[in-house]
């Protein structure tokens, strides 16, 4: 195969609201890697996305009816693969669709040949051999965590060895922690009878921290001082944790370095929640959260009995900020104010009371300073993004 093509296409990616506002489903985090790198890794293959013709094409966006001669190989975006499925698709021929009988369509083997503009010719259907796990709604990356970390684990890890961990620490089931080099982990406890705990290049846990897997910290991720991290939770590169975190994903390059509870949530890139904030994760009823869904403009969907914060990219809170149940926050949103936020706290937000919109050029201004604190600047694609979001709310 000469390489993998990702599509949206019976995907929903509405329903992953607010995270593919700004990204591809495809480049969710869930467990250590992005869905895009979990295939490229089992499979060896480099990947791009099946042109949309939106506002989220770039450049490694490709149309199936101009593809050089060869098999390439169409992944449905929201599937996460797992080495069984990786087995059947290797066995695939040209024009054989694997399907799960409950998610789907999986994969498609194909050649260049059989694809035009809009379609792709299927000559055969497979069954897949076990349930495909995928990820259909944003509270699904949270619930699927702790299985997908594990998975992780195995891929990145098998067949290597582990940095030393330093005598300074307590540890339980050693053999299920993995430190890459460079990482930096002293007078912490790390129980990993529970579930892996996976220590990125560069990564730092700082001393007093109680570590209950599973655990993902990709490379520069930090745990401040004293922080206590319990049921799957993920830090995306250069993120940075801190007071009582529990099954909750950080994308990558966002922040809760002060004391306060993160519970059952997930929070894009380019966050940062102010020192205090908390969040309710089960309502006072213990009944069913109720969660807002761009599906259907103001419907709301249920997530299940926990749920805490679903936070789109650029987005950020004032110290001592208190997150409602299933709240939902959008795209470069800036909240402050008393009491509890909205359950749904739109794009380009300014305030939570009585909500404002936030000057667009501001809003830019405050993202660059954001992204220079980690020696970044704002790309031409993320501005373009940006602006279409704003100019189409």
């Amino acid at each position: 195969m000469e390489k993998i093509i990702f599509t949206e296409e019976f995907c929903q990616p509405q329903k992953l609201f607010p995270f593919t506002l700004t990204r591809h489903v495809q480049d969710i985090r869930v467990g250590i890697l992005t869905i895009r790198q979990k295939w490229e890794a089992y499979l060896g293959l480099p990947s791009f996305n099946k042109w949309l013709d939106n506002y989220k094409d770039n450049g490694l966006s490709v149309k199936t009816n101009e593809l050089s001669p060869g098999d390439y190989l169409l992944i449905h975006s929201n599937v996460l693969p797992s080495a069984a499925i990786i087995s059947q698709i290797k066995k695939l021929d040209a024009g054989e669709l694997l399907l799960c009988a409950v998610n789907g369509p999986v994969a498609l083997k194909f050649s260049n040949r059989d694809a035009s503009a809009n379609d792709i010719k299927v000559s055969k259907t497979t069954l897949l051999e076990e349930d495909a796990k995928t990820i259909a709604q944003s509270w699904h990356i949270f619930q699927l965590n702790d299985w997908a970390v594990r998975e992780d684990f195995h891929l990145l890890t098998n067949g290597r060895t582990s940095e030393p961990i330093s005598s300074t620490n307590k540890t339980t089931a050693p053999e299920n922690i993995f430190i890459e080099q460079g990482a930096n982990v002293e007078h912490c406890i790390l129980n990993a009878s529970t579930g892996p705990i996976y220590i990125g290049k560069n990564a730092e846990i700082m001393e007093g921290s109680v570590i209950r897997g599973p655990l993902a910290m990709c490379e520069g991720a930090v745990l401040k001082l004293g922080t206590k991290v319990y049921g799957a939770t993920t830090l995306g590169p250069y993120s940075v944790g801190g007071g009582e975190i529990k099954n909750s994903v950080f994308f990558g390059y966002s922040n809760k370095g002060h004391d306060g509870y993160l519970g059952d949530s997930v929070i894009g890139e380019w966050c940062n929640m102010g020192a205090g904030t908390s969040n309710s994760n089960v309502k006072n009823n213990a009944g069913a959260v109720k969660v807002y869904s761009d599906l259907e403009k103001n419907s709301y969907e249920t997530a299940g009995i926990k749920c805490g914060v679903l936070m789109g990219d650029y987005s950020r809170c004032a110290i001592n900020t208190s997150f409602n149940t299933g709240t939902v926050v959008g795209v470069s949103a800036n909240i402050f104010g008393s009491g509890l936020t909205p359950k749904y706290v739109p794009s380009f937000s300014w305030g939570s009371e009585g909500i404002k919109t936030y000057n667009f050029d501001a809003a830019l201004q405050h993202i660059e300073n954001w992204k220079q604190l980690k020696h970044q600047t704002l790309t031409a694609e993320e501005k373009s993004i940006l602006k279409y979001l704003y100019e189409n709310q």
